[in-house]
């Protein structure tokens, strides 16, 4: 593009006068240059206002551009006053030192003393020159390419967390389990600090819990032993009823004892052979096991530690923490932070009272059906409760084998129909009534990320899949400022012809 300059003799005949007037130049310094764009450019894009980050961003990018701009223009402006000023007393032409490098005395930027110094002896600040080319370019263009930057910062930032989190994932399963029983405890520590002080009202919560955990299992034991007779038999003729369905059935396939009896020795054969001939490798997987035995305590202990502190002090260490922030940064943090942990923690709290009242009303009904092993199963219940999905169909897998083989298929039907009952339950009334809009979770979005949880991590991550994709909607909701919605309905699609 064409430069247009202005003409630096008529610069230095306007000195003397200047010089004749010297409050001029104070006035010139009190007000500030505007930079003077070129015609011929494309028109700079509209300026963004409003919430949101992402426009503050874009804001923020597009003073930081005008900014570089105009530090170009005025170094482009110095740049050639030096050359002239050069010139006049060499005798060389002005372009012959454009290629050169600027000298050493010769200012960079606009706010060294170099273009002061240019201001104060009569020269124009800024000279305009051709546009620069993001200015040149389409409005739609820059967004498209700033969105693009922004969208690629922030998958790797995503891809960076969660390949640091896959290094220390049992640092990460501490953490994670720590938050789970800071949020389920702290109501309780809450009712006991105020009786007596934070710190032993932790103690005592945790010593309340640990008495809880252990009175269960306790009823859960007993209640297998004491049964353990009359099971053995059950589970015998179950056994025999199920040999008897198969050979003597409506199944268009039939088996004899027999074959049935040969079929499972061969399958007992098969693992002796499996045994010996990877007994190396079985041995390897043993040590590596008892490993993971270490570990699991190793975990748990760094849990414990951490629920310790997050509920006697996690106040003032979260109080530290914003300190350390700037202080154009702490609201919005702290506002994120605490819709994160809201979400978090009604969904600990509200997964954990669904867990113990779907037991309570498997226990129940397992009992009044006379199934064996009610307890242990309702335990089943319980724990498969705390996995999204795939949880209650096990735990109701489980309790039909069970039904099968203690009372026969009528009974393995009513027990599968019961637990089915109690998920309707769960899903419709309990759920809604106890978690309300806490986890509000669309029941795709919730697949979704169990499968993607469940591919990228197991079990761990079919079971931190939801917790996490709530809390972050809550940031996102509570950061993100929302248009108007659209009301009406929505005009049907036509094809232009």
């Amino acid at each position: 593009m064409e430069e247009h300059t202005t003409d630096p003799h008529a610069s230095a005949q306007s000195l003397p006068s200047r010089q004749a007037a010297p409050e001029e130049p104070e006035k010139a310094d009190e007000q500030e240059p505007v930079p003077q764009r070129d015609p011929s450019a494309s028109p700079a894009p509209p300026a963004v206002t409003g919430g949101g980050p992402v426009r503050r961003l874009m804001s923020a990018w597009r003073r930081a551009v005008d900014r570089v701009d105009q530090r170009r223009r005025a170094e482009r402006a110095w740049q050639l006053h030096y050359e002239e000023s050069v010139g006049s007393r060499t005798g060389e032409a002005p372009g012959e030192r454009a290629a050169g490098p600027a000298p050493s005395g010769a200012a960079h930027t606009a706010d060294s003393p170099a273009p002061q110094a240019a201001a104060h002896s009569g020269l124009p600040p800024v000279i305009a020159t051709r546009s620069t080319a993001l200015a040149s370019l389409p409005s739609w263009l820059v967004r498209g390419g700033l969105g693009a930057w922004l969208g690629l910062g922030i998958i790797i930032m995503i891809a960076l967390v969660v390949y640091a989190t896959s290094i220390i994932v049992p640092v990460f399963i501490g953490v994670f389990m720590a938050l789970v029983f800071t949020s389920i405890l702290q109501p309780l520590v809450s009712l006991f600090a105020r009786v007596m002080p934070r710190y032993p009202a932790t103690f005592l919560a945790l010593l309340t819990t640990l008495a809880a955990i252990v009175g269960l299992m306790t009823y859960v034991v007993t209640s297998v032993t004491s049964q353990w007779a009359s099971l053995t038999s059950q589970f015998s003729d179950g056994l025999d009823t199920i040999v008897d369905f198969v050979e003597h059935g409506p199944l268009p396939v039939h088996l004899t004892q027999q074959e049935l009896a040969e079929q499972f020795q061969a399958w007992v054969r098969q693992g002796q052979d499996y045994l010996q001939s990877n007994a190396p490798t079985l041995a390897t997987e043993v040590l590596s096991n008892a490993s993971a035995v270490v570990d699991f305590f190793a975990v748990m202990a760094l849990a414990i530690f951490s629920t310790i502190f997050f509920l006697a002090s996690g106040g003032r260490m979260w109080r530290w923490f914003l300190d350390e922030l700037p202080a154009h940064l702490r609201e919005s943090v702290h506002r994120a932070a605490g819709a994160g942990w809201y979400t978090f923690a009604g969904y600990a709290r509200g997964t954990v009272i669904v867990a113990l009242a779907d037991g309570v009303m498997a226990g129940i009904f397992l009992q009044l059906v006379g199934i064996p092993l009610a307890a242990p199963l309702a335990v089943l219940v319980f724990i498969g409760a705390f996995i999204p999905i795939i949880g209650a169909p096990a735990a109701m897998i489980i309790a039909m084998v069970v039904a099968l083989a203690s009372h026969g298929p009528l009974t393995m039907v009513v027990v599968g129909l019961g637990v089915a009952a109690i998920g309707q339950i769960e899903g419709h009334i309990l759920q809604p009534l106890i978690m309300g809009r806490q986890v509000s979770l669309h029941p795709v979005v919730v697949i979704i990320g169990v499968a993607v949880g469940t591919y990228a991590a197991g079990l761990l991550g079919a079971i931190i899949a939801v917790p996490l994709i709530g809390v972050l909607w809550s940031v996102y909701s509570e950061l993100h400022v929302k248009d108007a919605p659209v009301v009406g309905e929505l005009p049907a699609y036509t094809a232009r012809g």
